[in-house]
């Protein structure tokens, strides 16, 4: 399995923060948020990583990265020229996968779960991370029948579920196919939110609900409350300079 760490988008919401800086070079506690979501693909063993970026911060990300060597794994790097939604920014990593499995993570999400297990087993079609939210519509949304997933939504008005599908995806190396096809939403990107349904719709998707805390760090309250609850639980990424 390869790892897609996904660090594009224009930080709006982080404004002026991210006029200067990518958003997931900003400090969550004592580490750049980077590290948290890096963590995860490390835990689960997982050494070629690619990172994606767009073309005003990518010399940022591979300045603070590097190669990867001190992470003990290996860095390459791929440019997002506009932000046009997680699946396009996915699909640039089709060569790089090379018919692999991936586990496509986003650059500003923090995990205190321990997914690595997970990852660790997954085989095939598609594995979503869900979080019971108070306020689902402002992310995807995925409905649940009996442990499977049988609906998944991108921001709906009227949430059918409390269950956030979070930054985290394990697709199969179809997922490729699927977002060559892809239309972009009414907002104009292409969603990852299709690229699940696909699988959803033929019955190839699975979930792992999350016990504990969950931050898609993306405003200036959530990533406030990502320090303060990585200051409180001392979660914080064991990388070391190797």
């Amino acid at each position: 399995m390869k790892g897609v760490l996904i660090c594009g988008g224009s930080g709006s919401r982080l404004r002026p923060l991210t006029d200067i800086t990518n958003k997931s070079l900003l400090p969550v506690y004592d580490k750049p948020l980077i590290l948290y979501p890096l963590q995860v693909l490390l835990d689960a063993g997982i050494k070629q990583i690619v990172v994606i970026s767009g073309r005003e911060h990518v010399d940022q990300m591979a300045g603070f990265l590097g190669s990867g060597g001190r992470f003990g794994c290996e860095f390459s790097y791929l440019v997002q020229d506009l932000p046009d939604g997680i699946a396009q920014a996915l699909g640039l990593a089709e060569s790089f996968a090379c018919g692999d499995k991936i586990c496509a993570i986003l650059g500003d999400n923090v995990f205190f779960d321990d997914i690595s297990k997970d990852i660790q087993n997954f085989d095939s079609g598609a594995r979503l991370f869900l979080k019971e939210v108070p306020d689902p519509e402002r992310f995807g949304v995925a409905t649940l029948e009996n442990g499977k997933v049988v609906s998944v939504e991108e921001k709906p008005p009227k949430a059918t579920s409390n269950f956030a599908v979070t930054g985290c995806y394990l697709y199969d190396s179809r997922c490729f196919d699927i977002i060559r096809k892809l239309k972009p939403s009414p907002r104009g990107e292409l969603e990852i939110t299709d690229v699940s349904d696909w699988y959803v719709k033929n019955g190839e998707a699975s979930a792992t609900v999350l016990k504990k805390e969950w931050i898609d760090a993306g405003t200036f309250e959530s990533l406030f409350r990502a320090a303060a609850l990585v200051r409180d639980s001392r979660i914080t990424p064991n990388i070391r300079d190797k």
